[in-house]
């Protein structure tokens, strides 16, 4: 494996990492959900290069308004 492909990895685990502990907030409070939609907007939208908070607003609603799965914070 290259160093870039290294340092590819090492990205995303972080990101992957960082997504976790974002939904482990959602989690606690939502009702029964498919984990990986909530993860799949909110790594968009940190990819797209918004704010953790913003990530975490984008996963809300992406889960509220396609997944008909709504939480209030």
């Amino acid at each position: 494996m290259s160093s870039t492909q290294q340092s590819d990895v090492a990205a995303l685990a972080q990101l992957l990492h960082e997504t976790a502990e974002a939904h482990g907030s959602f989690e606690a409070i939502a009702p029964p959900h498919d984990w990986w939609d909530w993860y799949a907007a909110y790594m968009h939208a940190r990819q797209a290069g918004g704010t953790p908070d913003e990530a975490t607003a984008s996963a809300d609603r992406y889960m509220a308004e396609v997944k008909q799965v709504v939480v209030s914070r």
